[in-house]
């Protein structure tokens, strides 16, 4: 009998790279150990600026996520409950929050507080981080971001400096508007970049010696190149069959998003390429019997990653792109210079966040991917506890059906927090939604 495990194909280089996270965890827990200054941050992606200044750099999404799918969030989330943060709140922040408590606690020598008894394992992880001498906020598109770590501010005492980037939402509600074009965009661009020139200099008082242009310059060097390698292998899997899925590159995502930006970083991506290409050539596909495709909209249920990819797999459904990995995460290497004003490019990727765009920008770039990769229909994440991500989907799923004619569906589920994903919900959902994609077959 055929499985749904046997239905996957996974990316074999993802394997290799899961050795690179771990790796760089591993490097953040030892922080302390070699000397040097930590930085706690959420939202864009400012490592290349901390790793450029000497700084090890802990991202709290990226923590949170991490701990979601080895499903040792449990501590942390109990912990942050404790505190007083409600369920409602954005699991990444009430997960990261929660791990800062047991991180100060474990700083103090408190041990365990109330409630913790039986789960020292899973504690262990959630406590390893070493408390940070500075945190940095920029956020784009999302209002608990900028509160998450004034919030983390007040958990250590308000000892600890914090530096808050301001990043303007896209609104593009005027004439000539819109995705990187207009009057809107330079000016938020250019905002940015000065206030990153800024972040530099505060990072020099916390560090204490200079910034490094010249690393910096190499960072974003790197970061470039490993983007354009992402971008195209990506891009490969509009072939039949797709060679790569929405889960392989959730799978690789952390790379591109928070590891040190080196020479390994651009070799990862470059195997990634390679194998994709290969698979292209010889019609191999990342589902075995795919019948389907479909787009994937909303963050990633990382309590769920297996299950999800394995569900999808088992109705032979080829997952093939979606908002969260396709715009984000240095999707626009294009814009970054170098040689010329690395801090611009920075400064414009960062605010290319799936969620800081108008409802309107949103519904073209997710369209225009269903075209792009020939998608049947839209599966939509209802991400519980991230109503940044999830406000546009109606209306998106709306246009989807009456501009594209394509099916789409929505399930219940969440970031980081187990608890609200129902596999029933996602399994009847998913079963109409393949069966209303064979009777618009048959009719045509």
């Amino acid at each position: 009998m055929t499985t749904a495990t046997d239905k996957l194909n996974r990316l074999e280089i993802n394997k290799a790279g899961g050795k690179m996270i771990a790796d760089y965890w591993e490097n953040v827990f030892a922080a302390r150990e070699r000397g040097q200054k930590v930085v706690w941050y959420n939202g864009s992606a400012l490592n290349p600026i901390f790793q450029a200044a000497g700084m090890a750099w802990c991202h709290g999404e990226a923590f949170s996520a991490r701990l979601a799918a080895q499903h040792l969030e449990g501590p942390a989330q109990l912990a942050g409950s404790e505190y007083g943060y409600v369920g409602e709140l954005c699991s990444y922040a009430r997960t990261h929050l929660g791990a800062a408590v047991l991180s100060q606690k474990r700083s103090n020598g408190s041990g365990n507080g109330p409630g913790m008894v039986g789960l020292p394992e899973q504690e262990e992880l959630a406590s390893r981080l070493p408390t940070p001498d500075v945190f940095v906020n920029a956020y784009a598109g999302c209002s608990t971001g900028q509160q998450w770590d004034d919030i983390s501010f007040r958990v250590f005492g308000k000892d600890v400096p914090i530096f808050n980037v301001s990043m303007p939402f896209f609104w593009s509600n005027r004439p000539g508007e819109g995705y990187m074009v207009g009057e809107e965009w330079e000016t938020s661009s250019r905002y940015v970049a000065d206030q990153l020139r800024e972040l530099v200099t505060f990072l020099e008082s916390i560090t204490g010696r200079p910034f490094d242009w010249d690393a910096y310059r190499q960072n974003m060097a790197y970061i470039k190149r490993a983007s354009e390698l992402r971008q195209e292998a990506m891009k490969l899997c509009r072939h039949l069959p797709a060679p790569a899925t929405f889960w392989d590159w959730i799978g690789n995502v952390a790379h591109i998003n928070f590891l040190p930006a080196n020479q390994e970083l651009v070799d990862f991506y470059a195997a990634v390429l390679a194998e994709v290409r290969q698979r292209v050539a010889d019609g191999v596909g990342s589902v075995t019997s795919e019948r389907y495709r479909v787009y994937f909209d909303g963050f990633m249920n990382w309590n769920h990653l297996g299950l999800l990819s394995r569900k999808f797999a088992s109705y032979d459904v080829a997952v093939v792109a979606g908002r969260y990995t396709h715009h984000a995460f240095w999707q626009e290497p294009q814009l970054i210079d170098p040689e010329g004003d690395p801090l611009l490019g920075q400064a414009m990727n960062n605010l290319l966040c799936p969620m800081n765009h108008s409802t309107r920008t949103i519904q073209q770039l997710v369209l225009n991917d269903c075209d792009f990769y020939g998608v049947d229909g839209i599966v939509f994440h209802s991400t519980r506890t991230c109503r940044a991500f999830t406000n546009p989907q109606r209306i998106v799923a709306k246009a989807a059906r009456e501009d594209r004619g394509l099916a789409t569906m929505f399930f219940e589920g969440d970031i980081a927090d187990a608890s609200f994903y129902k596999d029933e919900v996602l399994e009847s959902r998913l079963t109409a939604m393949l069966e209303g994609i064979d009777v618009r077959r048959a009719r045509a």
